[in-house]
């Protein structure tokens, strides 16, 4: 019987056991399944009529002013959060204790601050001081968004960044001093493109809650994918009701295919980082005599 590192292979009556439970595991799945279909059914939600909004002009182009809308926000603040993060642990692993102290107090700060509150209060204040504000204080919405995504997913980052660099061996960072590198050299040229690579699964974990927490765009009114299409079911109005359930349906389904997108695209970088082919290359072998020194006494060729 073959055995696992982790736990021992199941016997017959586990294996039995296991499948008893995957039975009736599957069964209630769909037995779920069929009740909630059972339920918009009986809420009309599946009619044709509830569904043929969708064939409207100008509800596609809802839709896809919010999809524009939400991968504009989730690009900038994406890339805001990684360049936030990397700076935030350059600033914690710093060998100054005020620069870590102050990066450590600003990172535990806006981890433990809903991000709900860091975007309104962002908000407010960009809609205080419009005037003074200038291209920020016109789109106030869309920039208290991308920095409060950016803020909050930027300490996450650099947490996780941190953890990257510690995990490189100590012995590789003294091999680096004893070459004569600054530390600004091993940090940029040793640990941070390990600890990236290390991390990246986290990163990308992360950035899909970026993702996601753009929908919290419609707290302050901004047209990203959830605010457009609630706006869209309250104003659409099928058999005497608003088609809110059907409206969500498609939200979330766009929501997920675009998180599966990121997630497919992080996973192909994984593994085209691990198949490429870094190093210095070994040189080819030759023999003893083409290698042996020649005596410059001799002359001519044996």
């Amino acid at each position: 019987m073959s055995s696992s590192v982790l736990y021992d292979a199941p016997g017959p009556k586990a294996r039995v056991r296991n499948i008893v439970y995957t039975v009736l595991g599957s069964a209630l799945v769909l037995g779920l399944v069929a009740f909630s279909i059972y339920r918009l059914d009986e809420k009309g939600v599946l009619e044709p009529e509830v569904w043929n909004i969708f064939n409207n002009a100008g509800v596609r182009n809802s839709i896809r002013d919010g999809v524009l809308n939400t991968l504009k926000v989730f690009a900038l603040s994406g890339v805001l959060s990684l360049v936030f993060g990397m700076l935030l642990a350059v600033a914690r692993l710093s060998e100054h204790k005020w620069v870590s102290w102050l990066a450590t107090g600003f990172i535990e700060l806006f981890r433990a601050v809903p991000l709900l509150i860091t975007i309104y209060a962002l908000w407010v204040l960009f809609l205080s001081y419009k005037d003074d504000l200038g291209v920020i204080g016109q789109n106030s919405a869309f920039w208290a968004l991308v920095i409060g995504l950016s803020v909050y997913n930027g300490c996450v980052q650099a947490e996780a960044l941190r953890a990257g660099v510690n995990a490189v061996p100590r012995g590789q960072v003294e091999a680096a001093y004893a070459l004569g590198l600054r530390k600004t050299q091993v940090m940029t040229m040793l640990l941070l493109p390990q600890a990236i690579r290390s991390m990246l699964p986290t990163v990308i974990s992360q950035l899909v809650v970026t993702l996601k927490d753009s929908s919290l765009g419609y707290i302050v009114l901004y047209a990203e994918l959830l605010y457009e299409t609630r706006q869209m079911a309250n104003k659409i109005i099928v058999n005497g009701e608003s088609p809110i359930t059907a409206v969500v349906i498609v939200a979330g389904a766009i929501y997920i295919a675009l998180c599966l997108a990121l997630s497919f695209v992080a996973t192909w970088i994984e593994k085209r980082g691990r198949r490429k082919k870094t190093g210095i290359a070994v040189a080819s072998a030759v023999s003893a005599a083409d290698s042996a020194p020649v005596n410059p006494t001799e002359g001519g060729t044996k």
